[in-house]
């Protein structure tokens, strides 16, 4: 099992990060250079605890499909998603956030993933897997950010 660990910090208040972070139409934004899109559960909105979202995307080349429901939530704290059907064997991901004073937030993210079959799939978590979905976190959380901060910025000239 790999364990991919992140941190982020946004100009943002933690209320606002928190929601942007459960928004699917937000997160198909910050994946569309992979065609990414929610085609069953919850496919726009803010997702909730309990509540399921169906992504497909092409990863390795491959049109995959990923269903992930949240397991626990604490507003504006913290929320667990896992993976209920998918390619991997396990996929776990939590979202923590912390409020660091007026309209500043921390962000942190802990991901397990298990590649399935055996022997080859931890072959493929050393040599790929791990650097393949550290780089797609950070990738989303820079967009993630960028859409956050300049919505924030485009208000306040208002």
């Amino acid at each position: 099992m790999i364990r991919i660990e992140e941190t982020m910090v946004f100009a943002a208040p933690i209320e606002v990060v928190f929601d942007a972070e459960r928004n699917i139409s937000l997160h198909s934004a910050t994946q569309g250079h992979r065609g990414e899109r929610a085609v069953a559960g919850v496919t726009s909105g803010l997702i909730e605890a309990g509540q399921e979202v169906e992504w497909e995307a092409v990863h390795f080349g491959i049109k995959q499909r990923l269903r992930i429901r949240i397991t626990h939530m604490e507003k504006p704290l913290w929320f667990r998603d896992e993976m209920v059907f998918g390619a991997f064997k396990t996929f776990v991901h939590e979202h923590r956030f912390r409020d660091l004073g007026p309209g500043r937030c921390e962000k942190y993210d802990l991901m397990m993933i298990e590649a399935p079959f055996g022997l080859l799939g931890k072959l493929a978590e050393i040599l790929f897997l791990k650097r393949y979905m550290t780089v797609f976190l950070r990738k989303k959380n820079m967009d993630l950010k960028g859409m956050i901060e300049n919505e924030l910025e485009e208000k306040w000239r208002r």
